[in-house]
């Protein structure tokens, strides 16, 4: 991506909501060299971050509810949680979760678009988001896979104020033309029963060999790597507790 540092309307902050949040703190700690720091407070209920060196990367959560499937979520960072989620209804979305404190950290919602892709918005307060973006081993893209093409780029710019950089084959979010991700429309290829959902992609030095790293550690390769437009390299995985993420050259943003 093209913005290095936390941004209103860019992505902020992506964490692993997990049924296994030890089990996702080793392989994250193996793959990416994160190490985990747990908020020792009783109401932080085992919120973990994860560290690149020192710097603040990425979150382990354990599972809200019994339904929630153990996945990475992507939030968005807001100037005002409250006000974001009524532009979220307004536009069609729908909010799970109503603008809640997060400790003196700050106040978030949780939301989906009007196709059901899940997403969060973050208002910082102590915490502004992530403290390293797009460097090997931190977020250096997202991308919004979904069936309804015309219906995101339509609700994205009317609540966080993108911009759309279409093509032929890829349309790329930004901020004030700053690509920072993307959109992929969901053809034959995804069996029905895949959602719409956001996607991370964590930057590395080498994708084929973490991809190869990654397998030896438990995880799926869904995409094996592959060059895209540009020299990108990307591959697509699912960790060994379920959830899909994506790898991505470190160099290439946007």
């Amino acid at each position: 991506m093209k913005i290095n540092e936390v941004a209103v309307g860019g992505p902020c902050w992506v964490e692993h909501g997990s049924a296994d949040p030890q089990g996702a703190q080793r392989f994250y700690g193996e793959l990416f060299g994160w190490r985990a720091e747990t908020d020792e407070r009783p109401e932080a209920g085992g919120y973990t971050y994860l560290r690149l060196d020192q710097a603040i990367a990425a979150a382990v959560a354990p599972l809200m509810g019994e339904d929630q499937p153990t996945a990475w979520t992507v939030s968005f960072a807001v100037a005002d949680a409250d006000a974001s989620a009524a532009l979220v209804r307004g536009a069609g979305g729908s909010v799970l979760v109503e603008p809640t404190d997060a400790l003196d950290l700050g106040r978030f919602v949780i939301a989906a678009d009007p196709s059901g892709a899940v997403f969060g918005l973050w208002q910082g307060r102590s915490l502004a988001g992530a403290e390293v973006l797009n460097a090997p081993g931190a977020l250096g893209w997202v991308e919004l896979l979904t069936r309804d093409a015309a219906g995101a780029t339509a609700f994205y710019p009317a609540v966080l104020g993108w911009t759309v950089n279409p093509s032929e084959v890829y349309t790329q979010w930004g901020l004030a033309g700053l690509d920072f991700g993307g959109m992929l429309v969901m053809d034959e290829r995804f069996p029905p029963q895949v959602p719409p959902h956001w996607l991370p992609y964590f930057a590395v030095a080498d994708v084929d060999v973490s991809a190869f790293r990654a397998g030896n550690l438990g995880a799926d390769v869904l995409l094996p790597p592959v060059s895209m437009a540009g020299g990108r390299r990307v591959a697509v995985l699912r960790d060994p507790i379920g959830a899909a993420f994506a790898l991505y050259s470190a160099g290439h943003e946007g």
